[in-house]
């Protein structure tokens, strides 16, 4: 990537958002970024959390009964909001009480320490219940997109060895019933939905009669903080999903991050967007908020900007964490739709699942008053690893700095071993040095290729960064996407920040065309916003908007105008799908093409 010298910044960067320290509604968790990494210890961060009664470590007991148990007891925990309005809410009493009818159903169906609870549902409260339900009695759980197709679903539980699956009964007869013969260890199928639903069904259980059945009292059993919790399933850049497998100790990742990273407070009304099918909607979704104390929203719908702003401010929403995909959506719209809204309640924005440009940090600063500020981490990861901070001046574009405790660097691959680069703003592998409590603990029986993931005591993470002299930490793009042109590596990121400062463009999907020159030419695919049209003199003005914030080198050549671009089912552009329609290759299964949320 290419330097203005007199800023150090990425030529198409932005003027710092400098935080002023008398502007802060309430003090963050972190006032002090340096102060924080100086004095972090990780038996301070365990002791964020309680710990069984009898020793050990259950993600569950951490998120529920503890709160439960306390002062916390009638304070609402979960806030439910269907797609059609209905409403749904549980105090920390009510969901103890709910999760312990869960467990003991599981239990009392045969199932045992370790077992694969598979969950696939829409965001209901069914789902939530399951997932904490299983980790009281010690299950895995393996929560699945629902938008996913019968293989996709197929395939995971093959792989996972599911043993039971919690779904409604309209998504089981699409996508599972067919299937089922494929699934010989699935002995248990219960299906969410109407009181008595699952008699018609041959084969499944109801979950109301199961609850109905089932005891509110249930005692956690002894649990190492080691033994296996969630296994969440990411397809990668090709091949079948990798399973990734994480612990109960990741649950001190979730509490830390969740004080540190989206700076929740116990008073807070927390918004995730992502779906638990995803590790974000998991971790951050059901997890973090309910092991930080505060009131976790969930919503059912979609999105769409005007239900959304309205949740923002009927529900008095005071910490969003949401992804790229909706805030470009937004900014397509532009501000008018946010005019005459009380957001007041509304003091921390966050962003995850794909690189956030900076010209929608810049966007986000004029339309609410605050910017979103952008993390990184990874399904293996388990939790955020670097991140811009409540407390912290935010330069769009960046990822931020590490959590405390987390150590990062930029690396290269040398001779089997890595050698780190220590020079600001050039370009390697970014790593971290390995034995964070949220770290995978391996790919569900793959450790071959879980092996090659460390090399000398460093996690790799295929991704491609720079490190400025401040130690914020800069996203070049992942290694098997980056374009190599006459001798330049550019990172399609880059050159897709650059294309949405233009007034006109909506979205845009950078890959490497095959030429037998330049080896690769830069192409872009854009979208518009509402009022633009395609043609030719935009095409030039692209262009030369391109080359003039880029330079020659790293512009794009060609650009070509799409009314949409193909994402992912989490919502992120698929470049290799773009590069496969270019170039006339077969696209295979959209779910191999699928690529990690961060």
């Amino acid at each position: 990537m290419t330097t203005d010298a007199a800023t150090d910044r990425p030529i198409g960067g932005y003027p710092r958002i400098v935080k002023r320290r008398d502007a802060f509604r309430v003090l963050p968790n972190m006032a002090d970024y340096d102060d924080a990494r100086r004095g972090f210890d990780w038996t301070a961060a365990r002791a964020l959390l309680d710990g069984l009664p009898g020793g050990g470590l259950n993600i569950a007991h951490e998120a529920v009964d503890r709160h439960a148990a306390g002062l916390h007891a009638g304070r609402e925990a979960l806030r439910w909001i269907g797609r059609r309005g209905e409403r749904r809410s549980f105090t920390w009493a009510d969901l103890r009480a709910a999760t312990n009818r869960v467990a003991n159903a599981l239990r009392g169906i045969g199932l045992q320490d370790g077992d694969r609870v598979f969950v696939l549902a829409g965001r209901i409260p069914e789902l939530y219940l399951t997932v904490l339900g299983a980790l009281k009695a010690k299950c895995v759980v393996s929560p699945l997109f629902s938008a996913f197709g019968p293989e996709p679903i197929a395939t995971r539980m093959e792989l996972g060895a599911a043993r039971a699956l919690v779904t409604t009964g309209a998504l089981y007869a699409r996508k599972v019933a067919a299937l089922r013969d494929r699934l010989p260890g699935l002995e248990h199928v219960i299906l969410v939905g109407e009181d008595g639903a699952a008699a018609e069904v041959p084969g499944t259980q109801d979950w109301s009669a199961l609850m109905a059945a089932a005891s509110e009292d249930f005692a956690i059993p002894p649990t190492s903080p080691e033994d296996m919790a969630l296994l969440h399933f990411t397809s990668g850049t090709t091949g079948r999903p990798k399973g990734a497998v994480h612990v109960h100790e990741a649950v001190v990742m979730h509490a830390m991050t969740g004080r540190y990273a989206l700076d929740l407070h116990p008073d807070d009304v927390f918004w995730c967007t992502s779906d638990p099918g995803w590790v974000t909607g998991t971790s951050y979704g059901i997890i973090a908020p309910l092991v930080n104390g505060v009131t976790n929203l969930v919503a059912e719908a979609e999105f769409d900007a005007a239900t959304w702003y309205d949740i923002l401010e009927k529900e008095r929403v005071s910490v969003w964490y949401t992804a790229p995909t909706a805030i470009r959506m937004m900014m397509k719209l532009g501000a008018a739709p946010l005019e005459g809204r009380d957001l007041s309640a509304l003091r921390f924005m966050a962003s995850v699942g794909e690189p956030l440009n900076p010209e929608a940090v810049v966007w986000s600063q004029k339309a609410f008053g605050m910017p979103f500020h952008d993390n990184w981490w990874q399904t293996e990861t388990g939790g955020i690893m670097i991140a811009n901070f409540a407390a912290m001046d935010v330069k769009p574009g960046s990822m931020g700095r590490p959590l405390p405790g987390i150590e990062a660097a930029i690396v290269e691959r040398r001779d089997g071993g890595l050698s780190v680069i220590d020079a600001p703003m050039t370009s390697g592998e970014l790593a971290l040095r390995a034995g964070w409590p949220s770290m995978m603990r391996g790919y569900l029986h793959e450790e071959a290729r879980y092996a090659k993931c460390f090399v000398d005591g460093w996690y790799l993470t295929g991704d491609l960064a720079m490190r400025d002299e401040e130690g914020y930490f800069w996203f070049v793009g992942r290694a098997d996407d980056v374009i190599k042109t006459s001798g330049h590596l550019i990172g399609p990121f880059e050159v897709e920040s650059a294309l949405m400062e233009h007034p006109a463009v909506a979205e845009a999907g950078v890959i490497g065309k095959p030429d037998p020159t330049a080896g690769e030419i830069v192409k872009a695919f854009v979208a518009l916003k509402p009022g633009f049209e395609a043609g030719e003199a935009l095409r030039r003005e692209l262009l030369g908007h391109a080359r003039k914030r880029l330079g020659a080198a790293v512009a794009p050549k060609e650009i070509d105008f799409r009314q949409n671009l193909p994402k992912t089912r989490s919502g992120k552009i698929m470049r290799r799908l773009l590069k496969a329609r270019e170039l006339g290759l077969p696209e295979g299964d959209l779910s191999t093409l699928e690529s990690d949320e961060r």
